[in-house]
């Protein structure tokens, strides 16, 4: 395969790093100018991978880091941080956003550049951190040192190739691969195929172990890629296992296909409302939509939560005898979330059989039998049992029952997700729904094979 096709087209362009570069050389001049200035004991420097140079072309973000002595003040630090933030802000004519990871940071938008401006502790190693994000310079160095010019190339076609597949992006709403996992994989493996290669061969708990620290064993996560700059860190602790086993399938596709390049770009699909929802007419289904206003909370707070009451919703209904063939939720991220769940049953009969003890254990068969009446009990393979009536014969009922300020607690709903649920949920049509999440829905393997 002639990859350099499929380069020209993902590389950022000479004038797109030229201009990349002389954002961020203004932006960071300015900063350290004025910490020496206001004599405050940060030291400014380019992260991410616009330093590394493995940026794919139009992802070129700007991730500036001011580290301080490891002796400051974690309030100093923080104040002063956002305050250098905002003077940069008010240098360049610009809108400052506030975020939050281990500690607050800015982001905005200079000369058509996203921009973050993070405040850290300056480390040596792994052993002295402070907050999560101080490891952020080292992994910097530690790439530029051990990534060869040619291989940088590599890592472009590893984080194209799985972000067409649906696999890249370490935040949680992806659960795929970060950035710094990928250019680990092309040190460790040398190149794109090569790490596809190696990838398909990867059992669960698999462990990379580029410095030879030998403590995988403190990690039980479906790829254990352990931090050459802290041994303490599996970098893969964000990557989900059905992203994992995506990723693998998607290396066997193409080491196995005739038309490669295609995976290096957007699949084609047909997006018109009538065809996406013929597609769930023809499945026969039953499917409940439900639609609710999301708070205004960080998205790396809000994924975890809607999944979480996704997954609660779906546990319930399989709970009490709907059969949920399948659920999944979609967020605009600024005002809805849908819950959309493919009922294999959502009605049942009226009756159902309540479980007691095993027949052996004579108190609390007494007990049961005391409790539902002796004449209305009877034996269901070895345990006791007895039929009654069921409160809900619809799902849709139940859905409607748990919903409420009395029975939300019926089921694990993200903590800042329950008023919003209770106030605003409504049950919705199908038509009413994003098209590009229905067509993942109904289509889930179309990312990963061309």
């Amino acid at each position: 395969m002639d990859y350099q096709i499929i380069l020209e087209d993902i590389k950022p362009t000479v004038d797109e790093k030229q201009h990349i570069n002389n954002v961020s050389s203004k932006i960071m001049d300015f900063l350290q100018e004025t910490c020496d200035e206001l004599e405050i004991p940060g030291k400014v420097s380019l992260v991410g991978s616009v330093a590394k140079n493995t940026a794919l072309k139009g992802k070129s973000d700007i991730d500036i880091f001011i580290a301080f002595p490891l002796t400051t003040d974690i309030q100093y630090l923080k104040d002063t941080g956002l305050e250098l933030a905002h003077k940069c802000c008010d240098e360049f004519n610009t809108t400052p956003q506030h975020h939050f990871a281990s500690h607050p940071y800015v982001t905005t938008d200079i000369e058509g550049c996203e921009v973050d401006i993070v405040p850290c502790y300056e480390i040596n190693n792994g052993d002295e951190l402070k907050s999560a994000v101080d490891r952020t310079i080292l992994h910097t160095r530690y790439v530029k040192a051990n990534l060869t010019a040619s291989q940088e190339d590599e890592v472009l076609l590893l984080k194209r190739f799985m972000a067409m597949t649906g696999t890249y992006g370490s935040e949680f709403k992806v659960g795929g691969f970060a950035g710094y996992l990928c250019e680990l994989l092309i040190i460790k493996y040398g190149n794109f195929e090569n790490t596809l290669k190696a990838a398909i061969k990867w059992k669960y708990g698999h462990v990379i172990d580029l410095k030879n620290y030998n403590t995988s064993k403190n990690f039980k996560d479906p790829l254990i890629v352990i931090d050459p700059t802290d041994k303490n860190r599996n970098v893969a602790a964000a990557l989900r296992l059905d992203k994992l086993a995506e990723f693998i399938q998607s290396a066997r596709n193409y080491l196995f296909s005739n038309n490669k390049k295609d995976y290096f770009y957007p699949i084609k699909r047909d997006l018109t409302k009538d065809n996406v929802l013929n597609k769930f007419k023809d499945r026969n289904s039953d499917f409940i939509a439900v639609r609710f206003d999301i708070p205004d909370i960080p998205l790396d707070t809000l994924h975890p939560q809607l999944r979480k009451t996704c997954q609660a919703i779906e546990r319930k209904l399989n709970n009490e005898e709907f059969n949920v063939f399948k659920a999944d939720y979609w967020s605009d991220e600024v005002n809805n979330c849908v819950i959309l769940l493919e009922m294999a049953s959502s009605t049942l009969n009226d009756v159902k059989v309540n479980k007691g003890p095993k027949i052996f254990i004579n108190k609390a068969c007494e007990n049961f039998a005391k409790k539902y009446g002796r004449e209305n009990c009877y034996v269901q393979d070895d345990f006791l049992v007895h039929t009654q009536k069921r409160e809900f014969n619809n799902a849709s009922d139940l859905i409607s029952h748990i919903f409420t300020l009395q029975h939300i607690n019926l089921i694990k709903v993200g903590k800042n997700l329950k008023n919003n649920i209770i106030n605003t949920f409504e049950f919705i049509e199908l038509s009413q729904i994003n098209l590009e999440f229905l067509d993942d829905f109904i289509n889930p393997g179309q990312y990963i094979v061309r």
